[in-house]
């Protein structure tokens, strides 16, 4: 866990984590599962709508970009506590994210700077077993937004 979330009194957060193969399909798997929580959670359909395709940018990067051993899995967490949704994605690799600049006619390649347009705060640590790292997204939720 990245040592920037507050420290948090029991009760406070609430949190799920799933992992998924190294492969396209986890994408979409990722979707869903996301989706399912924050319903069940009860968030807000506008913030659910924007998590979803962040979390589709963050695990699509880990998919096309963690070129690790077969069989290291994409970890994904979602926390929400005290008006904020946090998406994490973790992986393998230790190469660090980088925000591209893409030409008209790229077909891939903005994905970071969506990222960077949606979230309110993101950004990457390394994991705590030292291998690889954890990239995350915050929403906060409608009524924090200012």
């Amino acid at each position: 866990m990245d040592p920037s979330l507050p420290a948090l009194a029991a009760g406070q957060l609430r949190e799920a984590s799933r992992r998924f193969p190294r492969h396209a399909r986890s994408v979409g798997r990722a979707r869903t599962a996301l989706r399912a929580q924050l319903g069940l959670w009860g968030v807000d359909q506008e913030v659910a709508d924007t998590a979803v395709l962040l979390v589709s940018e963050l695990v699509t990067n880990a998919v096309r970009h963690g070129k690790v051993s077969p069989g290291r899995e994409i970890g994904t967490r979602f926390a929400l506590w005290e008006g904020a949704l946090r998406l994490e994605v973790a992986d393998a690799n230790d190469d660090w994210p980088h925000p591209r600049i893409a030409g008209d006619d790229d077909e891939s390649g903005r994905g970071l700077a969506l990222v960077d347009a949606l979230a309110d705060r993101w950004g990457t640590y390394r994991r705590a077993n030292g291998i690889g790292k954890c990239v995350w997204v915050e929403i906060r939720l409608p009524s924090d937004r200012g």
